[in-house]
């Protein structure tokens, strides 16, 4: 009974996505004396971190506030006093799994370099900048808000990213950061309602107070021009984690439990097709896909076809099943087409009294 275990592990990751969704990592990139790499699971784990300076510390505690549960952990590199640049450290970044990262001490002449380091990485991960005008990306968070005054310090915008990224990545897959609060920010440099339409229309990141408390104005991301392969969707930082964790949660199960372990047959082409498709099936039942819309995954028959025909098989008279079931040697062609559940954000009420 080996082959329904790929299925297996599928569904599982359908239900564990909602828990690795509502708790991501943070890497939190520090100034120090020496390059070390520290995980937290929790802010009692920094006591035995010798270097840390007190404000670093509160970079920390920042981070772990998250939102509605903190991060799963929160990674600490030092780039030690060597390191000119983020050379060094995005080397060790580069080797460890982290969702959003965040550098609160960074100057203003290093944005530009993270911002195309991150853009240029092949994973699924964000960074969350200060005043990143030029970004332009999913991949970034541009945060504008400046002097934001708490109940525990103040913190210019850059030193505030460490509280930003934490709660990007304690928020689940089912809702967004648009009107999170954050129950400690006391002041903060405000801006009229047309500023902030034209500062989210920009891609920034801001905050915004109701009259009784700061909030997220709106989760979006950096990413400002559209193409036809990249709409609207792709501006908010809800649908692009629910993109990226379940690109990583197929990508992962398919390295983990299939490829080099079945042979590439027709039969076992359909047994990795149900597995995916039990996987969507579940993100619907837990309300991250649309419900009405067909969450399906199938096998490409287009690419498939031209595969055939580049390695010298004659397709001429093979018919769409055919093309299904001939042998393509160690590749498989699959397509899926999947609509993610937004959050409720704009509301229009009409009254009529």
């Amino acid at each position: 009974m080996s082959l329904p275990n790929v299925m297996i592990n599928f569904k599982r990751t359908g239900v564990s996505a909602i828990q690795r969704g509502e708790r991501g990592i943070v890497a939190l990139v520090l100034n120090g004396e020496t390059q070390e790499v520290h995980e937290l699971n929790n802010i009692k784990d920094a006591a035995g971190i010798d270097q840390l300076t007190d404000k670093q510390k509160e970079y920390i505690q920042l981070a772990f506030m998250g939102y509605i549960k903190p991060p799963k952990k929160v990674i600490i590199v030092f780039r030690g006093s060597e390191g000119e640049d983020y050379n060094q450290a995005q080397e060790v970044l580069e080797s460890l799994k982290w969702d959003y990262l965040t550098i609160p001490e960074i100057e203003s002449g290093d944005v530009a370099n993270v911002v195309a380091w991150v853009t240029s990485l092949n994973k699924r991960c964000k960074v969350v900048l200060p005043h990143a005008t030029t970004a332009d990306t999913e991949k970034v968070i541009n945060f504008t808000t400046t002097n934001i005054k708490t109940s525990v310090g103040d913190y210019n915008t850059a030193e505030y990213t460490s509280r930003i990224a934490g709660l990007l990545a304690g928020t689940p897959m089912t809702i967004s950061a648009t009107f999170a609060p954050l129950k400690e920010v006391i002041g903060f440099d405000q801006l009229t309602k047309e500023q902030m339409d034209e500062a989210i229309g920009k891609g920034q990141l801001i905050l915004y107070h109701d009259g009784e408390k700061a909030k997220i104005a709106r989760g979006v991301n950096s990413f400002t021009t559209t193409t036809q392969d990249k709409g609207e969707s792709f501006k908010k930082i809800k649908i692009v984690d629910a993109m990226h964790r379940i690109e990583d949660d197929i990508k992962k199960t398919c390295e983990d439990s299939y490829i080099g372990k079945y042979s590439n047959s027709y039969d076992n082409k359909c047994v990795l097709i149900t597995a995916i498709q039990a996987y969507l099936d579940q993100l619907v039942l837990e309300g991250i896909l649309d419900p009405d819309f067909k969450n399906v995954v199938e096998i490409d028959v287009e690419q498939q076809r031209n595969y055939l025909k580049s390695i010298g098989v004659d397709i001429e008279n093979m018919k769409a099943l055919d093309i299904k079931k001939a042998n393509t040697r160690d590749k498989v062609f699959l397509k899926s087409q999947i609509k993610i559940l937004d959050a409720i954000e704009d509301i229009v009420l009409n009254v009529s009294i």
